[in-house]
């Protein structure tokens, strides 16, 4: 396993053979800010260039995140009115749902407002059991501003969406599951081993075929099911051409369905 140099950095980066494995910590929670919204998409980008074909997201402290740092909404701008150096939201939430591999967020302790919001982005949420979820911004007098309020619409419809939003309660991750906001839910002490054979079950499957059906989502969910289904042959083309749909095709041949052993091209 190979791992990030920059021991200070506020996302850490590991290798685990086709699996990148971010682990955010920025002490003492995890508070959303510039510096770690630039290190999850640098995490993200840099995983595609070295051909990882998945990548678990995880925190090193007590939470995954409790929230945005309100020093991104104190710190002056100067006369120039321009904000500090760093992704804007558009350009995070972009860069997170345009990668083409699959991304599992593994949640533990708290994960409020924006920790919430990062989450949202990925493929496949899994949550501790003790784990408190949550959109609190409204406590504050603020609403979702890093895309919460629709993807949480995507997710669980306008009635629910509304209900968390501007209620900013905390939930347990079972109701939050059973609603359809995350994929699942295991007991605290499995969840490392859960989210890490998750990711790896992703990271080993046909990586063509998962990056076109994430775009062929991600499409739907954003321009319709007719926009979708005019773009499908042509999202899907790549597929017809990789190695690991000959894989698939000649291993359900010999040995059935369920046993190839993807190459990831």
């Amino acid at each position: 396993m190979s791992q990030s140099a920059d021991q200070g950095a506020p996302v850490k980066v590991e290798g685990k053979g086709p699996l990148t494995i971010l682990t955010l910590d920025r002490p003492p929670h995890n508070l959303v800010e510039y510096s770690l919204l630039q290190g999850i998409m640098d995490g993200l980008s840099g995983a595609v260039e070295r051909g990882a074909r998945a990548v678990l997201l995880k925190s090193a402290l007590r939470n995954f995140s409790a929230g945005a740092d309100l020093a991104m909404f104190m710190q002056p701008t100067g006369d120039t009115g321009e904000r500090p150096k760093g992704p804007s939201v558009t350009e995070f939430l972009e860069a997170v749902e345009s990668t083409p591999i699959p991304i599992v967020t593994a949640i533990h302790g708290v994960c409020l407002g924006g920790g919430l919001e990062i989450a949202l982005t990925t493929d496949y949420i899994i949550a501790a059991r003790s784990s408190r979820i949550g959109s609190v911004e409204v406590t504050l007098g603020l609403a979702p501003i890093m895309g919460g309020v629709q993807r949480q619409v995507e997710r669980i419809g306008l009635v629910r969406a509304k209900e968390m939003s501007m209620l900013g309660r905390r939930y347990d991750p079972e109701t939050l599951a059973a609603w359809g906001l995350i994929n699942a839910v295991v007991d605290d002490d499995k969840l490392e081993g859960a989210a890490l054979a998750i990711a790896e079950e992703f990271a080993n499957g046909p990586t063509v075929s998962t990056g076109s059906t994430k775009a062929l989502a991600r499409l739907a969910a954003n321009e319709g099911i007719a926009a979708a289904d005019a773009a499908m042959a042509e999202l899907q083309k790549p597929i017809w051409k990789s190695d690991d749909l000959k894989t698939g095709l000649d291993s359900f041949m010999k040995r059935g369905p369920g046993q190839a052993r993807f190459a990831g091209r």
